[in-house]
């Protein structure tokens, strides 16, 4: 293959990579659109959008410090900006308390985080150092952000139920990593294909789990109609007479049907967010 087919292979797959990216950006567009409708945030956090500009914005970074790299740059300051709104949504429907604390994460990752590798690598390191130490730097953080699916994994297998693992969704994840490593590959730069390798892996892994559970009935749902099931039959052998036991059980039986269901709610808000991260990362990765 020549040197020409080359250039134009890496650019086939670094247009695809900005294409897919851009879409799994758009992707919690129906989250803000709900925290706009209700006028709250209802408990989503910042976190993954936070993560997704810290990561956008070291890329870039590490795109200016080389050359050849117009199509990293053009795509990870699309999500500068799209994460960016986020926030700034975020901010202004959150409570006073989540407000605080997301202004306080976003001040320790995008001004003294990243304010810090800009200095310490401007004026400590020099030439291809400096490319290299930062290059390490996105290499590592994004292998760090990549082990978030590991724990929608354990949940799926754990709980039977794909609820918090949305088929589509993966498979752009997956397209995502596949486009983004075969343009690491071809420009010959590790620091992005090894990460999608990560990210490819994870990303089937979940394809493939939601094939296997999708038809299985959830593991809390079997337990809650055991629970139920208990219940009945213990009320109806208890005599009327033992009221204090009756509720007693009651109480018992509540808490324990309760436990599942708050699990149930505080996963279903903190899934979302931790899926566009990934994928944000894997974006910008």
């Amino acid at each position: 293959m020549t040197a020409e087919s080359f250039a134009h292979l890496t650019l086939a797959f670094g247009l695809l990579g900005n294409a897919v990216s851009f879409m799994v950006f758009l992707s919690p567009l129906p989250t803000f659109y709900k925290i706009y409708k209700k006028k709250s945030t209802e408990g989503y956090q910042s976190v993954p959008y936070v993560v997704g500009l810290f990561s956008a914005m070291l890329w870039i970074y590490y795109a200016l410090l080389k050359s050849n790299m117009m199509l990293l740059i053009t795509i990870n300051t699309v999500g500068c900006f799209i994460n960016t709104f986020y926030i700034c949504v975020f901010l202004f429907y959150a409570p006073k308390n989540a407000r605080i604390e997301s202004l306080k994460l976003i001040g320790l990752m995008i001004v003294v985080g990243f304010g810090l590798i800009v200095v310490l690598t401007q004026f400590l390191a020099s030439g291809a150092n400096r490319v290299i130490i930062v290059g390490w730097i996105g290499l590592v953080f994004a292998l760090c952000v990549f082990v978030a699916p590991l724990c929608v994994v354990r949940r799926v297998i754990k709980t039977k139920s794909v609820e918090y693992m949305p088929i589509l969704l993966s498979v752009a994840l997956t397209m995502n990593a596949v486009t983004w490593f075969f343009y690491g590959l071809l420009l010959h730069d590790f620091n992005i294909a090894i990460p999608n390798v990560l990210g490819f892996t994870f990303g089937v892994l979940q394809i493939i789990l939601y094939f296997i559970y999708k038809n299985k009935k959830p593991v809390c749902s079997e337990k809650a109609s055991e629970i139920e099931i208990k219940n009945k039959t213990e009320e109806q052998k208890i005599p009327d007479t033992k009221d204090q036991e009756i509720l007693n059980i009651v109480k018992l039986s509540t808490l324990m049907c309760s436990i599942p269901i708050v699990a149930k709610l505080n996963e279903n808000n903190v899934a979302d967010d931790n899926l566009v991260a990934n994928h944000i990362i894997e974006v910008a990765a």
